[in-house]
C-alpha cells in the first residue's frame, strides 16, 4: 500500500508526524508521503519514529495561484531539504498566510460571525501553518458550526465570499524550485470539483513544461468521470500517475490508503528524483 500525500499537526492535521507513522505501521502502509502544507517541520520526528519494513518519502504540499488566480496545490516529493532555495519559497508562503487569515476573519465578522486570530492561534498546534482548516477549528470551538466539514460546505469554499487567496508562487514557478531542489513534482487534485474552480486541461502543456512528473489522479475529491479525463491527461503527456487518501486524521473525513499508488508508477516516480532520499528505519 503506497500512499504519497498526508498531513499531521504541522500543517492542519490533527495527527503528530509520529502518530502518523504509528497509524501508517498498524495500517500496514509499505511507503507514505509526508507532505505538510508548505513546511518540512514534520520531517525531523517523522524519520525517529520509523521502525519495521515501512519507507518514508519526504514532501510537502506548496501552495500556488495559476494567473488567473486559480487555487492549485503541487506535492513535492524527494527534493533537498535542505536546499536554501526551496526552504524560502515555503516560508514566505507561510508568511502570506498570515495577513490571509485577517482579512478572512474580518470579512465574517463583518457578516456578524465573530471569530478572532487569537481564537485560531489557540486552536493551531504550535508551529503549525495556518491554514483555513484552523478558521474551521475556532468557529468549532466557538460553537458557531458544528464541524470542519461544514465550514468548508457553506463558508470557508474557494467560491465562499469569504474567502481570500494569499501571494503564493505560480504551479510553474513552485514545478521548477522542487526539480532545482532534486525532487519531483506531481499536481494535487487538480480536477476535485467538489472545492470549487478546478485547473483547465489545457493547462496540463505549460506545467509540462515547466517540469511536471505526475498528476495524482484517484482521490475522493474527484468523481470517476473527472479521475478517467486525468489518466487519459496523463498518458497523453506521459506523466505518473498517483493516488493518495489526503490524509488529515480526525480533521477530514480522508482514510489513510483510501486511495492508493500502483507500485509500478511509484517506482517511475522515484527514479525521477536526482538521487535516492526514500528513508528507511535503517536510514539507508
Amino acid at each position: 500500500m503506497i500512499d504519497l500525500h498526508t498531513h499531521t499537526t504541522c500543517s492542519d492535521g490533527t495527527d503528530t508526524p509520529r502518530a502518523l507513522i504509528n497509524t501508517a505501521l498498524a495500517q500496514g502502509v509499505e511507503v507514505i508521503a509526508l507532505t505538510d502544507h508548505d513546511t518540512v517541520a514534520g520531517w525531523e520526528e517523522a524519520i525517529s519514529a520509523l521502525r519495521g519494513e515501512i519507507e518514508l518519502v519526504l514532501g510537502a504540499e506548496i501552495s500556488c495561484l495559476t494567473e488567473n488566480s486559480t487555487s492549485v496545490h503541487m506535492l513535492g516529493l524527494l527534493f533537498d531539504g535542505t536546499n536554501p532555495e526551496m526552504l524560502s519559497m515555503l516560508e514566505q508562503t507561510r508568511d502570506d498566510r498570515v495577513p490571509r487569515m485577517i482579512k478572512m476573519i474580518e470579512l465574517l465578522n463583518d457578516a456578524g460571525i465573530h471569530v478572532s486570530m487569537q481564537d485560531v492561534e489557540e486552536v493551531m498546534p504550535h508551529g503549525a501553518t495556518m491554514g483555513r482548516p484552523h478558521l474551521a477549528d475556532a468557529m468549532v470551538k466557538r460553537g458557531l458550526i458544528s464541524s470542519r466539514d461544514e465550514a468548508f460546505k457553506d463558508l470557508l469554499n474557494n467560491e465562499s465570499k469569504f474567502y481570500v487567496a494569499h501571494i503564493a508562487p505560480t504551479p510553474e514557478a513552485a514545478i521548477a524550485q522542487i526539480r532545482a531542489a532534486g525532487g519531483v513534482a506531481v499536481i494535487a487534485h487538480p480536477f476535485a470539483s467538489r472545492r470549487g474552480e478546478t485547473l483547465e486541461a489545457e493547462a496540463f502543456s505549460s506545467l509540462v513544461s515547466a517540469g511536471l512528473n505526475g498528476i495524482e489522479v484517484d482521490h475522493r475529491d474527484q468523481n470517476n468521470d473527472e479521475r478517467a479525463m486525468l489518466r487519459k491527461i496523463a498518458k497523453e503527456l506521459d506523466l505518473v500517475v498517483t493516488g493518495a487518501s489526503d490524509y488529515h486524521g480526525t480533521g477530514k473525513l480522508n482514510r489513510l490508503g483510501e486511495c492508493t499508488t500502483n507500485r509500478e508508477q511509484w517506482e517511475k516516480l522515484e527514479a525521477l528524483a536526482d538521487k535516492r532520499r526514500v528513508v528507511r528505519a535503517d536510514r539507508s
